[in-house]
């Protein structure tokens, strides 16, 4: 097994910011998004991370940014170091299959959430008051449930380190406007519907995910990662059963080991054994060879 890459270190070059997963470099117009291999669970950063993780988020993003252009723009100019300007285009060795380089946008302060499925924080909402996101839903629902229609719950957007709120459409529009909360909510539905039909085909329901958007000479740009394993929820088809959380293909393994575990979930986190760092690292490739029908190289 490859070794995990989870310290990102370009000499004489420092990092605009530093994520739980990713590096993020000014490229002076542009900027470097480097996704390392770090894995984090309950809001803390294991000491050992998944070999080929990062690489797994980067292609899958660029994978779907390739195929979603006609529903809207994205921040992906290039993943060929070659191509990246001085002194980025001389770290091949670290930055290749990993990193990308994007253009720089006004970051709408909303992140943009579809769910196709009732689980986590909206079945728990569902259970008690019988609404996602504050907006009633159907009786009848079970966990796991396909939804009648995908729906749109947008969140804040936490600083480092916070959670992320929930937050009501209205909220969204009191935030960045009417006008353009509805264009993010359009765009989102679409994306999502896009990628979950077409995932479907290769054996993968995709319950929920992520999109962030930002604003560049006037137009909204889908930007950071898109439809990965981190930023959505994905479940073999084969094995689904409504009623029941369903395995994914992310760290199911991290979070089921940490939890038999004595350990407050507050860092410093514990080392990852070997089988569970294996098995992650199977699951994000088989998520990747399944969307793409390509391999990464070891």
């Amino acid at each position: 097994m490859s070794q995990a890459l989870t310290k990102i270190e370009l000499p004489g070059v420092q990092a605009l910011r530093s994520g739980k997963v990713r590096e993020i470099y000014d490229a002076g117009e542009n900027l470097l998004f480097i996704a390392s291999d770090r894995i984090s669970a309950f809001d803390c950063v294991m000491p050992n991370g998944i070999p080929q993780k990062g690489e797994v988020l980067n292609m899958v993003s660029k994978f779907w940014f390739e195929r979603t252009t006609d529903i809207v723009p994205n921040h992906m100019l290039t993943t060929e170091v070659s191509e990246y300007p001085a002194p980025f285009n001389q770290y091949a060795d670290q930055l290749a299959g990993r990193s990308m380089l994007v253009k720089k946008t006004e970051v709408f302060p909303v992140e943009c959430i579809v769910r196709g499925y009732l689980i986590g924080s909206g079945w728990k909402e569902y259970q008690q008051s019988g609404t996602i996101g504050g907006m009633p839903l159907r009786p009848g629902y079970q966990q796991a449930d396909q939804l009648d229609e995908p729906i749109f719950t947008p969140s804040t957007k936490a600083e480092q380190g916070l959670h992320d709120e929930n937050i009501s459409f209205d909220r969204a529009k009191e935030i960045i406007g009417e006008e353009t909360a509805e264009k993010l909510k359009a765009i989102s539905l679409a994306l999502y519907k896009r990628a979950a039909e077409y995932a479907l085909t290769k054996g993968i329901i995709i319950a929920d995910t992520k999109f962030e958007f930002g604003e560049l000479n006037g137009e909204i740009i889908l930007i950071d990662e898109a439809l990965t394993p981190d930023s959505s929820r994905f479940w073999p088809a084969d094995t689904y059963e409504v009623g029941y959380s369903p395995l994914s293909f992310d760290k199911q393994f991290v979070r089921d080991y940490l939890e038999t575990l004595d350990w407050g979930k507050t860092p410093p986190a514990p080392e990852l054994p070997a089988e569970i760092v294996e098995k992650t690292q199977a699951k994000y490739l088989e998520a990747y060879e399944r969307l793409t029908e390509t391999k990464l190289e070891a």
